[in-house]
């Protein structure tokens, strides 16, 4: 099989500090090329991959402000479709806008979904829906009016991320900084039960850090680390006490939850979006409703054992899991028929 993955542009892949699609895109490509796939990745001129690299914008566009995101996405989805039929599959990671670029090739096209965000974005997946295939990362990221050949939830590198079987002090957040992520939440929460909190990660809403969340970083009770890369990374999740998850929103997947598991670190999130299906309540980390009950939760975090964080996610989040998974999508996709589309393998 002749396979094409088509990486966002955003960041690197893998990233080298932020970048979560780039990140997963990067595990699956190298997992695939493992296991004998022929993979041609569609990435940032820079990209690290073991795969055949096909790079149309130099770098990410989130590091240089003189590249005009539209205009190299343009190019870098263009750069696949044109030469679509050279491949027999095509595995979309860059959200809606290739789908509408699916009528240049006869081969069959599989996004998968990384969580919508907006209901704005639907009309298309509905357009395509049946014409293409789509892949949801969890159960609760499943729109009822679109169909899925699978459900595939992320898997990490367990190489990357240390065991530490010693429990540590301080809260960690560790994620973009923005009213969806509950930033401000895990403040209040460290706050209240005289624990050290740890932020980490990007500022994607400039004035929610900076009337929420940077009046209280302090440098003891709140500290501010910036957007951290791999060993960085693997530090602050292994030495934390739990990991905070507050999200403010239907969270599709949630990386971070993973890592912070395979560290051996315990969640306490809101129990919104795919949270059930990755956190073990009372097992990994607890599952709350507010931020009465996060608090509460905190104060008994000590009682889950970290060596069950990690068996967990060495039973459900491996990246060879995930790559036997996609495989077995392949097939299902492939096995009616070359650059037959959903309708057409239906009628």
């Amino acid at each position: 099989m002749k396979l094409a993955i088509l990486a966002p542009i955003a960041w690197r892949t893998p990233p080298r500090h932020y970048g979560p699609w780039e990140s997963v895109v990067s595990a699956l490509t190298e997992g695939l090329v493992g296991r004998g796939v022929d993979v041609t990745l569609f990435a940032t001129g820079d990209s690290t991959t073991g795969a055949r690299l096909v790079a149309v914008c130099p770098h990410g566009y989130e590091e240089d402000p003189t590249l005009d995101p539209k205009v190299w996405e343009c190019l870098h989805i263009s750069e696949l479709f044109e030469r679509g039929d050279d491949f027999d599959l095509i595995h979309n990671h860059f959200d809606f806008l290739p789908l509408t670029y699916t009528a240049m090739t006869r081969t069959p096209v599989v996004t998968t979904i990384h969580g919508f965000s907006s209901e704005q974005i639907l009309p298309v997946y509905r357009k395509y829906n049946g014409k293409t295939w789509y892949i949801a990362i969890s159960e609760a990221d499943r729109r009822p009016e679109l169909d899925y050949v699978a459900t595939i939830h992320h898997g990490i590198d367990l190489r990357a991320f240390s065991f530490q079987p010693r429990r540590g002090e301080y809260l960690l957040f560790l994620g973009r900084i923005h009213p969806d992520k509950g930033t401000a939440t895990c403040v209040d929460v460290a706050r209240r039960t005289g624990k050290k909190l740890v932020v980490a990660g990007i500022v994607q809403d400039r004035d929610y850090f900076e009337t929420r969340v940077a009046p209280h970083v302090d440098g003891i009770s709140v500290t501010y680390v910036g957007s951290v890369g791999p060993t960085q990374r693997d530090d602050l999740l292994g030495g934390a006490l739990a990991l905070l998850h507050p999200v403010a929103f239907e969270e599709p997947f949630g990386l971070s939850v993973v890592e912070a598991m395979a560290c051996g670190t315990p969640i306490i999130a809101f129990a919104r979006g795919s949270m059930r299906e990755i956190v073990e309540d009372g097992v990994t980390g607890f599952l709350v409703d507010d931020v009465d009950a996060m608090v509460d939760a905190v104060a008994k975090v000590s009682t889950i054992d970290r060596r069950s964080c990690r068996q967990h996610v060495e039973r459900h989040f491996t990246v060879d899991r995930m790559v036997s998974a996609y495989l077995a999508a392949y097939r299902r996709i492939l096995q009616g028929g070359d650059g037959d589309r959903p309708q057409e393998r239906s009628q």
